[in-house]
């Protein structure tokens, strides 16, 4: 079931709307589209930093991290 809402957009806001209106999408489309790709990248950061969060709680994974950067500087060219 459809939500009708309101919302004053400030000139920030309307130019970035008449922009995703260019791509051919009526109003209603171009605020629908734009809520749904914001609310998706919302998840995939929160996603990202989940992920982070687990490898930097990961003593395994760090230990590893650290031998790796350690054989790396061993290799790397003096001066």
């Amino acid at each position: 079931m459809p939500h009708a809402i309101s919302v004053r957009l400030d000139n920030e806001a309307f130019r970035a709307l008449r922009q995703v209106e260019a791509q051919g999408l009526t109003q209603s489309e171009a605020v629908r589209t734009s809520i749904v790709h914001e609310a998706e990248r919302l998840r995939e950061r929160q996603a990202l930093a989940a992920e982070v969060a687990s490898l930097e709680a990961d003593d395994v994974d760090r230990a590893e991290m650290a031998a790796v950067a350690s054989l790396m500087e061993d290799l790397r060219a003096p001066g």
